[in-house]
């Protein structure tokens, strides 16, 4: 009865050996990246020159009409 329950744990614990998960080695650590920040000020002046040009060329537009007649 014990050589069967040796031979037991030792069919078990080599199928737990062979069929355990292994981490894969890495060769070279990860470079860290850098986050770009997104600057919103920036970006919102940005919207707000279009924004203004915009309004430029249509009140000009009138004018120019207005001066043709």
């Amino acid at each position: 009865m014990k050589k069967l329950v040796m031979l037991a744990v030792a069919i078990l614990g080599t199928t737990a050996m062979v069929n355990a998960q292994t981490t894969p080695a890495q060769a070279a650590p990860a470079k860290e990246v850098k986050a770009t920040k997104h600057n919103k000020k920036e970006a919102h002046k940005k919207a707000k020159a279009e924004k203004k040009e915009a309004a430029k060329t249509e009140s000009a537009k009138p004018e120019t009409a207005k001066a043709k007649k």
